[in-house]
């Protein structure tokens, strides 16, 4: 029997859909609802895990914090790319990013804790909530503000809010957020008692330039903590490890934490990390690359069909608005019965997402193409 703690979770819904049972259309089905990119990780990567398999520290239990070599790297990195000065206090080596993003208000706050989600956001960060029995405020992003929030209109629920959960470039919308943005935030919030968690799982992915961290407008790291995933950049998914920087007292309560629960990332995980630390200069450019050329594909071609797909400024997916007499649960059920399309409904993503759906760009080229080309046999439906 579970517990009553385990059973107050809303239902994990892409836990859900990967053992689903599809109704499909009499085409080739085409997935493009998980948000794993595509490629496969670069080469210089994999041969880090060749060389680090016949390691003998790399064969039994290492440092519960992570190796001194891979925090090294990651002081490097941020110095390299976003002029972040980070010391070993301010760095958890994680499993995963979902891991810390869903376990930090259990280890950091109180039950009954205000905490402020996007909406629409993640739909993991609900469990982040629920787990830690805190209070979930709701933080609207709305089209009219670009998607970042109006803290201005959020004064009562912000005196009750301990945590906050930002991600830029977001999921599911696709928006951006500039530098003036954070310096705003870490000026409202110095000095009170409402800490930021900023979500940068999709920082690679620069269409209109590099994406700012949060950190940088925060260089004594009194607000923030940010958290960094290799999965998405280096297509590393299947790797399971990131980390997370900043504030010291949110890092301890990470880093606390996993010594409780875990003893220490794989020693060759973490090597492979360094690999594709100390080669981001060349990596995430590339893999950058591959991603704006499809945003562009997409946003072009469902322009000319007249299907309102909201502009992609970072990130790997797409948020499209559903045709009228839909929403977008039905949709999804449509498309995959008459076009063979896998797409996911907005719902899990909030209350402000029921009329769209998200697509994944993290699928071949040709897929991207015969995507639009089903989407036109259908773009008569929102014409009415």
């Amino acid at each position: 029997m579970a517990s009553e703690r385990l059973n107050s979770l809303s239902p994990s819904y892409f836990s859900s859909m990967m053992n689903a049972e599809l109704e499909v259309g009499d085409k080739p089905l085409l997935n493009l609802a998980v948000g794993i990119p595509d490629g496969r990780t670069p080469k210089v990567i994999t041969d880090a895990v060749k060389t680090a398999i016949d390691k003998e520290e790399n064969q039994k239990y290492g440092a519960f914090r992570g190796k001194p070599e891979l925090k090294d790297s990651i002081k490097r990195f941020y110095k390299r790319t976003y002029d972040v000065d980070l010391k070993d206090e301010n760095i958890a080596i994680l499993f995963g990013t979902k891991n810390a993003l869903v376990n930090f208000p259990l280890a950091h706050v109180n039950p009954g804790a205000g905490i402020m989600l996007p909406n629409p956001g993640y739909a993991d960060y609900i469990t982040a909530v629920e787990l830690a029995q805190a209070k979930l405020i709701d933080m609207p992003l709305l089209k009219e503000n670009s998607y970042l929030p109006d803290f201005d209109s959020l004064e009562t629920e912000l005196r009750e809010t301990e945590l906050i959960y930002l991600n830029y470039p977001s999921n599911p919308v696709g928006a951006a957020a500039d530098k003036s943005f954070f310096d705003d935030v870490i000026q409202r919030f110095k000095g009170s008692k409402t800490q930021v968690v900023h979500d940068f799982a999709y920082s690679a992915f620069g269409f209109n330039g590099p994406h700012p961290s949060i950190l940088t407008s925060d260089p004594d790291f009194e607000v923030s903590m940010e958290i960094y995933s290799l999965s998405k950049g280096f297509n590393m998914s299947g790797y399971r490890i990131g980390f997370a920087a900043g504030n010291t007292e949110m890092i301890e309560s990470i880093n606390r934490f996993q010594d409780h629960t875990n003893a220490g990332v794989f020693g060759v995980t973490q090597d492979a990390a360094i690999a594709a630390l100390d080669n981001a200069d060349t990596l995430i450019p590339a893999q950058n690359e591959i991603f704006k050329k499809r945003k562009d594909f997409i946003n072009e071609a469902l322009l000319d069909l007249n299907i309102p797909l909201e502009p992609i400024q970072g990130g790997i997916f797409g948020w499209i608005k559903v045709p009228p007499g839909f929403n977008g649960e039905s949709f999804v059920t449509y498309l995959l019965k008459e076009q063979s399309i896998l797409a996911t409904p907005g719902k899990p993503f909030g209350s402000l997402s029921e009329d769209y759906i998200r697509i994944s760009l993290a699928v071949r080229d040709e897929d991207l193409k015969t995507f639009v080309q089903r989407l036109g046999e259908i773009k008569d439906l929102y014409q009415d």
